[in-house]
């Protein structure tokens, strides 16, 4: 028995030899070579497109199709899309998309537009460090060399410090978002509170903090400065901070789409270190 025919049987609870069955053997021996299957990626988070949902009766219909295949399971509507986390080993894209015809009219394939992680983001592992290895490396560079130019020049109080280290954050991170404007733009509008209403102000975030990067670097009007800096990174951290509460798997715009890293905790804490720095600023003028 292929790994298709019995996760197609687990699906649906019906016999070996079914029409369904059957139909998932086809499944397993028809599939081009090169098609994306789930089942290379074992134990993988995965996000599907669905297709032919209408209402949150499909949404049902289509988390308990899915369901067997993997831990958990997030279908929702807008957007029309499946979260499948630690994926099972013999669950292919052909077999989901026979149980989900099982329940309806429906389809899946793999969501290009979605996040898709090389890792699980369920598990602590290694793979945690490889993925955020571009951005920490960066912290830690800003982080070194603020402190370098500092100690050759005694007596400066900390908040230049914060001062330079901010200037050198914003101009670094609007950097690597420039290089691909229009792809920052559609990742950042996935989770943003504003960005997801207004794609003008997507495309405009990386030259707001481009511009915050000269201001601190030439201390141009500090309370104007910080004031925005601390609203725009508030509202930053309330959209990071909505879409880990909804455990979407989606892509973190901080450093553009050069980098695929994955939205996290990491994230929030970028945003709030930096909305903190902002408040403490203001509060010693």
């Amino acid at each position: 028995m292929t790994f298709a025919s019995d996760a197609a049987k687990r699906a649906h609870g019906v016999a070996d030899r079914s029409p369904l069955n059957e139909r998932a053997d086809d499944a397993s021996h028809s599939c081009p070579q090169g098609q994306s299957r789930i089942v290379e990626n074992t134990g993988m988070d995965k996000v599907l497109s669905v297709s032919g949902m209408h209402c949150q009766a499909c949404v049902a219909r289509v988390t308990k199709a899915l369901k067997p295949f993997a831990r958990e399971v997030q279908v929702t509507l807008e957007p029309p899309r499946a979260l499948l986390r630690n994926v099972d080993a013999d669950a292919s894209l052909d077999v989901l998309n026979i149980a989900a015809a099982g329940a309806g009219k429906y389809t899946v394939e793999i969501d290009k537009n979605a996040f898709q992680p090389s890792v699980s983001l369920g598990k602590e592992s290694d793979s945690w460090l490889g993925a955020y290895k571009p951005l920490l490396l960066i912290v830690a560079f800003l982080l070194g060399v603020t402190l370098l130019v500092h100690s050759r020049v005694p007596g400066r109080s900390w908040h230049e410090w914060m001062n330079d280290f901010m200037a050198g954050f914003f101009l670094v991170f609007s950097f690597f978002k420039l290089l691909n404007l229009s792809n920052f733009a559609q990742a950042y509008c996935g989770y943003d509170l504003i960005a997801a209403k207004s794609m003008t102000y997507a495309y405009a975030y990386p030259f707001i903090e481009l511009a915050l990067g000269i201001a601190y670097l030439i201390r141009w009007n500090p309370l104007a400065t910080n004031a925005v800096t601390l609203v725009v990174m508030l509202v930053s951290a309330a959209g990071v901070l909505n879409a880990l509460r909804k455990r979407q798997l989606i892509e973190c715009a901080c450093l553009g789409t050069v980098f695929k890293l994955p939205m996290s905790k990491i994230t929030l804490i970028e945003d709030l270190s930096m909305a903190a720095m902002a408040a403490a600023m203001l509060v010693a003028l």
